[in-house]
């Protein structure tokens, strides 16, 4: 929906030495029987910084995401085993890792999960890449289900989660499906209209971004991949904006699939017919049209219909 300009939201208003190395090789693996504390050893169930590449150097161990590491002592998180860096803190000096957790462990170039990121599957040793390699400054442990690029929502079934590129704070958020379409769809329909207006729109925004999960290629300008923008370059989403209309709107057509021969709609919209102009062809909703037509006592189904030929509505 990049080309949307004349939608509602306009109207609505619109981040030691060489000896002491193998010291801390040795160091580096604990008995399975060890509880997992940070103590400058990697155990089962944590995540590891290394000082040097391979492995190499005093480690940092980790049970659990961590947003900032702090950058000066003696607050900082900071190396803690025997070998070179040790004492130094954590922040843009790690250049190698051990992922001992069960989970996929993203490592950030920024502060706060954001910028550039390199995952590490479980069990995963390694070397941080070029662009993290003494830039890493966050670290977070990703909850099951899809990482990195992949959706797991097919034609039939909506994705668990969708990719937003938050445009303002410079990051990619992976967000429950469910969520996101309850805190678009007051952003872009009024939630004081019609039940059946709602829930015509509920159907457009879910379908609009299961769409792009389904077929998105975008990436950031740093190469992390995304699904839709939080603007009105996609659909306009702000966490913690759902209402209490909408979301029963979204509630009582969740198990409804909008297609066109068999696949997920591309299902654009605009303000009005007019608004719409050329692109009122099929293919576009007219936002006060589904008012208009729903305070005329249409069904959603009717509304969608009318404005987008040749689909079908089913589970």
């Amino acid at each position: 929906m990049s080309t949307r300009t004349a939608r509602l939201i306009s109207r609505l208003s619109a981040m030691t030495a060489a000896m002491a190395l193998g010291a801390a090789a040795l160091a580096a693996v604990a008995s399975p029987a060890s509880a997992a504390t940070r103590n400058g050893t990697c155990e089962s169930g944590e995540f590891c910084y290394y000082f040097n590449s391979g492995n190499q150097g005093s480690l940092s161990d980790f049970t659990g995401s961590v947003a900032d590491y702090g950058a000066e002592q003696p607050s900082c998180y900071d190396f803690k085993s025997a070998g070179n860096g040790k004492g130094k803190c954590v922040k843009n000096a790690a250049a190698s890792v051990w992922n001992r957790s069960g989970k996929t462990v993203r490592v950030y170039y920024n502060s706060n999960y954001g910028g550039k990121y390199q995952d590490f599957k479980a069990g995963a040793k390694g070397n941080l890449n070029s662009s993290l390699k003494n830039q890493n400054a966050s670290h977070k442990f990703l909850p099951s289900g899809p990482t990195g690029c992949k959706t797991d929502g097919t034609q039939t079934k909506p994705p668990t989660t969708i990719l937003v590129y938050r445009v303002s704070l410079g990051r990619v958020e992976r967000v429950a499906f469910k969520t996101y379409v309850k805190n678009v769809l007051p952003n872009e329909w009024v939630s004081s209209w019609p039940k059946e207006s709602l829930r015509s729109g509920a159907m457009a925004v879910k379908n609009f971004g299961w769409y792009w999960a389904l077929h998105s290629t975008n990436k950031t300008s740093w190469g992390e991949c995304f699904d839709v923008y939080d603007t009105t370059s996609s659909q306009v989403y702000k966490p913690g904006s759902a209402k209490a209309s909408t979301s029963a709107a979204v509630d009582a057509t969740w198990g409804t699939r909008m297609t066109r021969g068999g696949k997920i709609l591309q299902a654009h919209y605009c303000s009005t017919t007019t608004a719409c102009g050329g692109w009122g062809d099929g293919d576009w909703l007219s936002q006060y049209g589904s008012r208009d037509k729903a305070g005329a006592g249409w069904s959603y189904s009717r509304i969608l219909k009318y404005y987008y030929s040749g689909i079908a509505l089913g589970s």
